[in-house]
């Protein structure tokens, strides 16, 4: 073939298009402990059954086969009265935490406390992780004294709202949805934090932590 029947096929050849080369994914950073800790503690602040939290919980013994094994949990969360120890660990963590096998089949201390391991599966489960973030970044939403007047009292008089008809109690905030779920960032409503947030998400006034002295 001759040199001009080959320039000729070079210039037939397509032209190689820009950016078609896909991007290699960076490998993700694992979580650290911190992390969790700090999603996890999240998640009980938003939980309205979660009563108490300490950190870290009383030393507890646990019957492990022919063992008795003592360990001190990160936390003990009292729910509807019940105490329950709670560990947060990484998956590299979790491969060496001495009550990871007992932990699958369920296991409780020796004073009748339940235990459980929270990992990043866990902790990060969806739908109640983005419904955790959403309400979180409206932490930060002012709620003038009138509109909180204003929510707080209609779900005294009706107990539980849908969202949108709790919004619509709201009349000096811009944004509604976001006063409302400011309002549950404060511990002053419940939100039902396990389903996404919608416009029939259910709102509900929440237990206050200290005794109301004007209740009668």
């Amino acid at each position: 073939m001759s040199a001009q029947a080959l320039l000729d096929l070079s210039d037939r050849r397509p032209a190689r298009r820009s950016g078609t080369r896909r991007a290699q994914k960076r490998p993700s950073t694992p979580l650290t402990r911190n992390a969790l800790i700090a999603d996890y503690l999240a998640l009980c602040e938003l939980d309205a059954e979660v009563e108490s939290l300490r950190a870290p919980a009383d030393p507890a013994e646990f019957a492990v086969g022919d063992e008795t094994l003592e360990h001190l949990a990160d936390f003990e969360i009292v729910r509807d009265g019940t105490a329950y120890l709670v560990d947060v660990v990484t998956d590299e963590d979790l491969l060496k935490h001495p009550l990871r096998a007992a932990a699958i089949h369920g296991i409780a201390s020796s004073d009748g406390r339940s235990f459980a391991i929270e990992t990043a599966a866990s902790i990060r489960a969806e739908p109640r992780f983005t419904t955790m973030r959403l309400i979180l970044a409206c932490k930060r939403t002012p709620v003038t004294a009138g509109d909180r007047v204003r929510v707080l009292h209609q779900l005294d008089e009706v107990g539980t709202m849908r969202l949108v008809d709790c919004a619509s109690a709201v009349m000096n905030t811009q944004d509604g949805v976001a006063a409302v779920l400011a309002l549950a960032c404060e511990g002053l409503v419940a939100v039902d934090i396990s389903r996404p947030i919608l416009p029939e998400t259910q709102v509900r006034r929440r237990r206050l932590a200290y005794s109301d002295p004007f209740a009668f």
